[in-house]
């Protein structure tokens, strides 16, 4: 569990990492460019006195700092939940396995756990490292030691619900950044509507290029930060609803495969 813990930390912060650079570089080399052409364009416009309608094109939408900031969060929160996701597959898969062969009819006392327990214990250490083997390793145990079905009913119910506090736990950097993308959205406004503010002289003189381009910066920063913050939360729901549906599955195939087996003395 340490091992698996300090090499979600590493992939995190390498996420991290590669998430600031990749999306720097694409603003600094493609986005930035692009929406200042276009808004010296139309400020030329603008100032020639000639008519004509503003394109608000992706790239002025999203040129500033704060929107830069609501990528890379984004990025970083879906490279976590695409690790958690994996995970949670891969112990999904173990639900097909007949890790307990335990023939249709079979009654298992309290010293045939331990035989049964060699099955799970030969697994590779990364497998045992499930919810699945972990809790059935730890029902037998429990049934070798007490030889009470109820313990052993008490013991799987106890091993879901630790893991299901586990996992959601592990989800507050997700939620953290869910929260963080639209509060830096609002930075992002108060900028805006202070930089507009500071050019309202420019505006009673007749220039408003000034204002627009801040009320601009205001209304889009807000505008990037919720849809960004909408797309989080719908993945994020949909890793807990996986997350949920391993730990229920793995309390019902426990008690398939090994509750309704067992036979105390």
């Amino acid at each position: 569990m340490k091992t698996r813990m300090s090499s979600e930390f590493i992939f995190q912060l390498f996420a991290l990492l590669i998430a600031i650079i990749v999306v720097h570089a694409v603003y600094v080399g493609a986005i930035r460019p692009a929406a200042d052409a276009q808004l010296r364009q139309e400020m030329a416009l603008q100032q020639a006195g000639e008519d004509f309608v503003p394109e608000r094109s992706f790239a002025v939408v999203i040129r500033d700092f704060e929107q830069e900031a609501c990528f890379i969060l984004l990025f970083w929160a879906l490279a976590i939940m695409t690790y958690k996701g994996r995970q949670t597959l891969r112990e999904q898969r173990l639900l097909d396995r007949a890790l307990l062969d335990v023939p249709e009819g079979t009654s298992l006392l309290p010293e045939d756990a331990r035989e049964y327990s060699r099955a799970l214990e030969a697994l590779p250490d990364r497998e045992q490292d499930f919810l699945l083997p972990r809790t059935l390793l730890t029902a037998l145990q429990r049934f070798a030691t007490t030889g009470s079905i109820q313990a052993v009913s008490d013991t799987i119910k106890e091993q879901c619900e630790v893991e299901s506090d586990r996992l959601d736990s592990e989800l507050s950097m997700v939620r953290y950044i869910a929260w963080a993308i639209p509060s830096i959205g609002f930075i992002g406004t108060v900028r805006g509507i202070g930089d507009a503010l500071g050019q309202a002289y420019k505006a009673v003189e007749g220039d408003i290029s000034g204002v627009t381009v801040s009320l601009g910066v205001a209304f889009n920063s807000t505008f990037v930060a919720l849809v960004l913050s909408i797309v989080i939360m719908f993945c994020l729901h949909q890793l807990q609803l996986s997350q949920e549906r391993l730990v229920l599955d793995t309390q019902r195939y426990a008690d398939r495969q090994l509750l309704r087996h067992l036979v105390a003395h």
